[in-house]
């Protein structure tokens, strides 16, 4: 393992860890003084307080957690093209054609011709989120780079596997490339030579718990 950059990922990964934790911590002295009056429908419904309480408790330790993996993961994605390829350059900006919602679309990493969108897993079945997937690979394409979808962990559902599958159908047609699961580490092993699985892996190992 290279130890310039086992070190650097962990250091990114320490820092979320601290957001994150720091985060939880202090939604949930808040949420000890929220309204439970919604707790009527819960029980109306089968829920008893107690089981109430905790899923609420999980449905925003579960947004703030999604939220910070997924920075994580583009920021370590980032690290390693960066370690590669000196010269990339992140968060460039590109205008929407259709002068439409939003006004820009943001490639994570330009690596020469090749853009980057890095995400750490995307299960989302939503159209608008969809249409504006098409759209920015549209405009990456039309700006004459190479859109290319890192995609780290594939989504559960069928509905949102059937997006995904729609997204990769769009990346190729338009001469673009798309990765997920073990292809999208593979890839990143391929072309920087680091094998952040292996890294990430021995990072989590340090806790100490499954």
């Amino acid at each position: 393992m290279q130890t310039d950059i086992y070190y650097a990922i962990k250091a990114i990964a320490g820092k979320y860890e601290e957001q994150l934790h720091r985060q939880l911590e202090q939604r949930r002295q808040e949420m000890q003084a929220d309204d439970k009056s919604h707790f009527l429908i819960y029980r109306a419904l089968g829920i008893p307080q107690q089981e109430g309480l905790q899923i609420d408790l999980y449905q925003n330790k579960g947004r703030f957690l999604y939220k910070y993996a997924g920075a994580f993961m583009e920021e370590a994605v980032v690290c390693c093209l960066r370690q590669a390829y000196p010269k990339a350059v992140c968060h460039v900006k590109l205008p929407n054609p259709a002068a439409g919602s939003p006004r820009t679309f943001e490639i994570d990493c330009l690596v020469g011709e090749r853009a980057y969108e890095i995400k750490w897993r995307d299960a989302t079945t939503d159209g608008d989120h969809v249409r504006k997937e098409h759209s920015r690979v549209l405009t990456v394409k039309q700006a004459g780079y190479i859109p290319v979808r890192l995609m780290f962990f594939r989504p559960q559902r069928s509905q949102a596997q059937e997006l995904q599958l729609q997204l990769e159908q769009l990346y190729r047609t338009l001469g673009g490339e798309y990765y997920s699961g073990i292809d999208a580490w593979n890839h990143l092993l391929k072309v920087t030579g680091i094998d952040l699985l292996s890294i990430i892996r021995t990072i989590a190992d340090e806790h100490g718990f499954l």
